[in-house]
């Protein structure tokens, strides 16, 4: 008897993408089915409102942003909300790419704030996304490791 017997799992079925693809995916689907909340301000906002709408925290930041004071505190007090709250968090490197995927198409737009982006799911529209899952599992791994808030790097493509 293996452990696939006893659990019911079946690890050939479905092999996982890589982490930062699965990122990538779930923050392109987000934004075009409007499950995606960009801005340090706009995050805090919404978690003030309606918690229990956020299923993912994502805070970027490059290391020339590790010497602003003010957004690392920013960082901080969220993360606190998101763990008080059991709102997953990923620590993210690479906001160039990140502005590369969130492109709106409207270059008269203002330029986003993406050091904070929330992925939500409304309470009447539930959406199901394998991304989101994967993204969930890999945070869930991380904390049975203790590292409560993983940091992933999206490569420049």
């Amino acid at each position: 008897m293996t452990l696939e017997d006893i659990t019911g799992t079946d690890n050939t079925s479905k092999k996982m993408q890589p982490i930062d693809q699965a990122l990538e995916k779930l923050l392109v689907t987000a934004q075009r089915q409007g499950f995606l909340t960009v801005g340090v301000y706009e995050s805090a906002k919404l978690m003030n409102v309606d918690p229990d709408s956020v299923v993912l925290c994502l805070l970027a930041a490059d290391e020339e942003d590790e010497g602003d004071i003010a957004l690392q505190i920013h960082f901080t007090l969220i993360q606190a909300f998101c763990c008080e709250n059991d709102i997953n968090i990923v620590r993210l490197r690479g906001v160039k790419r990140l502005e590369e995927l969130l492109e709106t198409g409207d270059e008269t737009a203002e330029p986003r704030d993406i050091h904070c982006m929330l992925v939500t799911n409304s309470h009447t529209d539930v959406w199901k996304c394998e991304a989101l899952e994967e993204v969930g599992s890999y945070c869930e791994e991380s904390r049975n490791k203790n590292q409560w808030v993983p940091t992933v790097s999206l490569q420049e493509r």
